[in-house]
């Protein structure tokens, strides 16, 4: 894994505040960075502020206070994140907020187009990536009748290509089953870049991320890191149901 030692972060966060208008602080104080070939896990109850902290990283949320620091520049001005959110790709919570155009293929091949690509090329970028994920045959698909599950596949593909330098994964796992799961578990653990998962999932950050967090009172808690494991045990009433915490 790359080190402080060895390279400059890709993202880094200093002193971070936000609030929503008339509410209380959601991100206080935060600090954080990201750096190359980093895959991190972020793990906290809903409403600690992990989604307001990728929006605030792509420029969606202005914080109220601290610095932010993407691929070495200083941003702040709308100008200065539209250059950079071409290198970060950011997966939404609800795929319905990532797919806009009416087949498979215009919504993943939208990304290289508008990155200069022409029409074949980004046709074969689109393509290939679908095969990626195990989605051949969906180009002529309408996106609004897929499931939740392939709706959070294709969103993930109009992502990967545009080749981004560093993924925000936001619940990537919600809504799909054992096998799209697996699938997906799959093409992330064979990413070749640096990138940020939320999740609740124990078992899928245990195969993706290298390093998980948590988040408490507005701040990612970096000097506590998360280990999962997993165990066998026995019950004396071993059908009664039950919970671990």
């Amino acid at each position: 894994m790359t080190t402080e030692a060895q390279a400059a972060p890709l993202i880094s966060l200093r002193g971070i505040h936000f609030a929503y208008p008339g509410g209380a602080p959601i991100l206080k104080n935060l600090d954080f960075d990201l750096f190359p070939g980093e895959r991190v896990g972020l793990v906290a109850p809903n409403g600690s502020g992990k989604t307001t902290l990728f929006h605030v990283i792509m420029g969606l949320l202005k914080p109220t206070r601290g610095t932010i620091t993407l691929f070495g520049q200083p941003v702040a001005t709308e100008a200065d994140f539209a250059a950079t959110r071409r290198r970060i790709g950011l997966l939404f919570q609800d795929a319905d907020d990532q797919l806009f155009s009416p087949t498979v293929l215009e919504d993943v091949a939208f990304g290289p187009l508008n990155l200069g690509k022409d029409r074949e090329e980004a046709v074969a970028v689109a393509q290939k990536t679908l095969a990626r994920l195990g989605l051949s045959g969906f180009e002529d698909r309408v996106t609004f009748r897929l499931s939740g599950g392939e709706k959070r596949l294709v969103s993930l593909a109009t992502i990967l290509a545009m080749e981004p330098e560093v993924l925000l994964l936001d619940e990537p796992t919600t809504g799909l089953d054992d096998h799209t799961r697996h699938t997906l578990t799959h093409v992330i653990g064979e990413l070749d870049l640096a990138y940020v998962l939320i999740s609740h999932n124990a078992r899928f950050l245990s195969r993706t991320a290298d390093r998980t967090y948590s988040m408490e009172d507005g701040r990612i808690l970096l000097d506590e890191e998360v280990h999962f494991h997993e165990h066998v045990h026995a019950h004396r009433h071993g059908q009664v149901p039950h919970r671990h915490d």
